[in-house]
């Protein structure tokens, strides 16, 4: 089975089109949102629209911290992100927030496992900042394999022989391969914002008959995105992020 990973898509309507494209071109079987459909961006509606629609047809998505905050706790997030998740909340339907709200925190499906922080206390939302925290990752999903999001950009963690993770920071385009033999924790990047300096929108795409994975970046039009945030009086910060990709 071909499987997409998407995470941190944030409202960002031109994004996720574009990833959408670049996946139905490579063909999959199955697609996994890893949380943080709404915030920061100005399509939060649309984005979860289509998101539900995905499920319908049988995807998988699970509970980002930005997508709990629309009915939940948002005074922890800083401002940028609080208004993010006011206009998205402003604008979404009920049925929608009803969606976001359900959704399960994390999910286990053969030799995965799905989170958007950590599979290690998946309800706080820590950051994969560290081998260390990878390896608590591992351990409490206890699969081959975790995806993750939150941190948006790309890494991939493997086990070791003695127990420990290293760091692997992929190249676009080509396929690693993960072997069950070992523990993997795949960061698999943000669609609609990411951190690296590349404003490229990011996905993977994991094999599970070889087991392979191969990270993707797509460039779309993030000006387009960026003055969509702008037109939509959120703070101009936002804009700036989605431009530079930082």
């Amino acid at each position: 089975m071909r499987i997409a990973l998407l995470a941190d898509i944030h409202g960002n309507l031109h994004a996720l089109e574009a990833c959408l494209a670049a996946i139905r071109a490579r063909g999959v079987d199955r697609y996994v949102f890893l949380g943080d459909l709404v915030g920061y961006g100005a399509d939060s509606p649309r984005v979860v629209e289509i998101t539900m629609e995905a499920v319908e047809r049988g995807a998988i998505a699970v509970r980002g911290n930005h997508d709990e905050a629309i009915d939940g706790e948002a005074s922890y997030l800083n401002e940028m992100a609080r208004a993010g998740v006011a206009h998205a909340r402003h604008g979404l339907s009920a049925l929608q927030r009803t969606f976001l709200k359900n959704m399960p925190i994390i999910e286990r499906d053969q030799e995965c496992c799905y989170v958007h922080g950590s599979a290690d206390r998946p309800e706080r939302y820590p950051y994969l900042d560290s081998a260390d925290a990878a390896k608590r990752c591992a351990n409490a999903a206890n699969l081959p394999i975790t995806f993750c999001g939150h941190v948006h950009e790309q890494r991939l963690y493997f086990g070791t022989r003695d127990q420990k993770m290293n760091l692997l920071v992929p190249t676009p385009g080509i396929p690693i391969p993960v072997p069950h033999h070992r523990r993997w924790v795949a960061l698999v990047g943000s669609v609609g914002q990411p951190r690296d300096r590349n404003p490229a929108a990011s996905y993977a795409i994991y094999d599970s008959a070889r087991p392979s994975l191969v990270f993707h970046r797509v460039p779309y039009d993030h000006r387009a995105a960026a003055q969509r945030i702008r037109e939509a009086g959120l703070p101009e910060s936002i804009a700036y992020r989605v431009e530079q990709g930082v």
